[in-house]
């Protein structure tokens, strides 16, 4: 099974332009999203995807530059955008990550891998009931993709990757892993000034080089009570990047 990670990214962003370039301590912060999926045990490639919009060259230079692939497609049509770089990856297995999530656990993708396998489903994703928004993945069969690419019609469903499978789940298994208490108040993804200064505290406090996780970073967060608050009113909304 060819399991390929595919990070969506573009420099593009209205609420914090140019993020996934910014640097965070040694390197920029799509760098940190790249070394995060590539060190997921269960992962044969990892592949970013952007558009071909002039400003995105810097994203695709970044991308050779820590030594991925870089599929550049439709700007908004982010479905296309996919299936090409799932094709041009021979992928068995698509993993759906967004740029925006610098504190990328590998161990809990790998344990949402574990959980396709083994319920044998044609889709699944991280539990927000559970986990903390910037540690979510979503992971599905390539002949899913397929019925996605070939039968999503509206112009969401082209923008949104899974939103086909949201609108007819009668057509797929899903699944939806859930581990462990209830820590979904917590923000850890990166889409304002607030979540940067709280994510870039988190890796001046953390980060020796190494890939930290969650386990970690939630005993930051409940030994120092003042860093949650510090982008808690952020509201999320939908991305594409």
């Amino acid at each position: 099974m060819r399991i390929v990670a595919i990070i969506q990214a573009r420099i593009g962003s209205t609420r914090l332009p140019g993020k996934v370039l910014r640097p965070l301590i040694d390197q920029t912060v799509l760098a940190h999203v790249i070394a995060r999926c590539v060190a997921v045990p269960s992962v044969t490639k990892v592949i970013v995807a952007t558009s071909t919009e002039i400003g995105d060259q810097a994203i695709y230079d970044e991308a050779i530059a820590q030594g991925v692939e870089c599929y550049r497609g439709s700007e908004n049509n982010v479905l296309s955008r996919y299936y090409e770089a799932a094709k041009l990856a021979q992928a068995d297995v698509i993993i759906r990550i967004t740029s925006d999530c610098p504190l990328l656990d590998p161990s809990i993708v790998e344990q949402l891998i574990q959980h396709f396998k083994q319920t044998a489903c044609d889709y699944a994703r991280i539990g927000l009931d559970v986990f903390p928004r910037g540690l979510d993945a979503e992971i599905f069969t390539m002949d899913a993709l397929q019925q996605a690419y070939n039968n999503g019609r509206s112009d969401f469903e082209r923008e949104h990757v899974t939103t086909y499978f949201q609108n007819n789940r009668e057509k797929f298994k899903f699944e939806v892993f859930r581990k462990g208490e209830n820590y979904s108040k917590y923000r850890l993804t990166l889409d304002t000034i607030e979540d940067w200064v709280l994510i870039e505290n988190i890796y001046q406090q953390l980060y020796r080089g190494d890939i930290f996780g969650w386990l970690e970073v939630r005993q930051l967060l409940q030994d120092q009570l003042n860093l949650a608050l510090i982008n808690a009113h952020v509201e999320q909304k939908h991305n594409n990047v």
